[in-house]
């Protein structure tokens, strides 16, 4: 068994975050009925949401931006961009936002399966995330999830950021693994595979959107079935 220890990434690895997010953004809109602000596109208001959120996560995890002004300002850009400009309203549904993204329970095809396969196989499993630890620990539960991952690593835990290189030497430490023996399995380049690299781990890119990768990962899949030809 050339790996002991699999560490994953959550959102838009094994957590489907598009699909979940734009439902609860759909429930949000629905709520404070923002047509009747002039926000009657529901479909342009969620593609400026998702523009914004981009942009603001980079930020975020590049260190210039706090996680409170991530929260609240993808939601506030979203209503600028269409000419709203209320920020208690932008916090608001910001919060309903995060109360009601958890409860979502989408997930990858094969994501069940392909867990229960490594486990298995006696793989050690893990997670490593950037996203809100409170949020994140509520999509595993709910999503049934928890019980897979041995150690959940989250920014917050680790005081520290994908793709820095301190928050793998956490997980390495949190977890007893050591860096020739885990792998990192993400589908953001920058994030998971470049932020594997830096800490020595062989990584795997899980390329759902069939990108033309910009950085080389030990390995690439499009689909999670393509693990079992790896492990």
């Amino acid at each position: 068994m050339k790996y002991r220890h699999l560490f994953f990434d959550l959102d838009h690895t094994l957590w489907d975050f598009e699909t979940n997010a734009k439902e609860t953004i759909r429930e949000v809109y629905d709520l404070n009925s923002l047509h009747l602000l002039g926000i009657d596109n529901f479909d342009e208001f969620f593609n400026r949401y998702s523009y914004h959120n981009e942009r603001l996560w980079d930020r975020y995890t590049k260190g210039y931006i706090k996680q409170e002004e991530l929260r609240w300002k993808r939601m506030w850009l979203a209503m600028l961009d269409f000419k709203v400009a209320d920020e208690a309203m932008a916090k608001r549904m910001s919060a309903e936002f995060l109360e009601r993204l958890p409860l979502k329970t989408n997930l990858f095809p094969y994501t069940i399966e392909i867990l229960e396969y490594l486990n298995k196989k006696g793989y050690i499993l893990h997670l490593v995330t950037n996203g809100f630890e409170n949020v994140q620990f509520s999509k595993l539960q709910n999503s049934n999830l928890r019980n897979y991952f041995r150690e959940i690593i989250t920014s917050e835990g680790s005081n520290s950021l994908k793709p820095n290189k301190e928050i793998f030497e956490y997980a390495l430490s949190k977890s007893g693994a050591l860096a020739h023996e885990s792998v990192m399995i993400g589908d953001n380049l920058d994030a998971d595979i470049q932020g594997g690299i830096n800490a020595g781990l062989d990584t795997i890119f899980v390329n759902h959107l069939k990108i033309d990768p910009h950085i080389q990962a030990t390995y690439v899949i499009t689909h999670l079935k393509e693990l079992e030809d790896i492990f």
